[in-house]
């Protein structure tokens, strides 16, 4: 039996990592460090955007981390605006049919103004009873933090939620899974960002959340 669902964002909801290397180039080209799709996929992909600019520059103090963020920040809604990000597959359907018979969470490494632009375009800006993101958070995942202050947020406002085991997250990254299960919850991976080779630590791994349902959610983990 799942008892709560807990999304992350990009990757999983949103087609957006790409807008986010991006904005990360925009910010980090003109300072000679650029960082190419590989290497993003291998090292960033995952981090929230503090935790990827402490790995380019290790020795930052926290106004220039501040400053690097919101420069990157106003790098994505550009990007965004001009770009936009796609829906995909079968996440907004998923969603839809989950809202108000199941707690919905999101946990992402976003920032929130990042993420709520996105859900109001998608029509889906209600649909989660809580949404933790990089504001709320001291370190991104693999840590376990993220993913436990989201359960404890859903049980706050759930009295009586049954333990954590019973959650499931939905990722797509082996940092997101990391974080997942540190954290107690059984996971769920989509290939959208790695081949299924990369995400064994998941409980199950599915190509796409398209006619997905919570019924079906819950074969994929018995």
């Amino acid at each position: 039996m799942i008892s709560a669902i807990l999304f992350d964002f990009d990757g999983i909801i949103v087609d957006s990592e790409r807008l986010h290397w991006a904005a990360f180039n925009k910010v980090l080209g003109p300072l000679g460090k650029p960082i190419s799709w590989p290497d993003y996929v291998e090292t960033y992909i995952g981090f929230d955007d503090r935790d990827a600019f402490r790995t380019v520059f290790p020795m930052s103090g926290k106004n220039e981390l501040a400053a690097l963020i919101e420069k990157k920040a106003a790098a994505f809604q550009d990007l965004l605006e001009s770009d936009g990000a796609a829906a995909l597959p079968g996440a907004v359907e998923l969603i839809k049919s989950l809202s108000g018979n199941i707690p919905l969470a999101i946990c992402s490494g976003a920032l929130h103004e990042d993420i709520l632009p996105i859900l109001g375009k998608l029509g889906i800006e209600t649909a989660f009873d809580t949404i933790v993101t990089a504001d709320d958070t001291h370190i991104s995942k693999p840590d376990p933090a993220p993913y436990s202050k989201a359960w404890n947020r859903l049980a706050e406002i759930f009295q009586g939620l049954e333990t954590i085991s019973s959650g499931l997250a939905i990722e797509d990254t082996p940092a997101g899974i990391a974080s997942a299960k540190g954290a107690g919850l059984k996971v769920l991976a989509v290939t959208n960002s790695y081949d299924a080779e990369f995400l064994t630590q998941a409980d199950a791994v599915v190509d796409t959340l398209e006619g997905l349902t919570l019924d079906k959610l819950t074969r994929l983990l018995i």
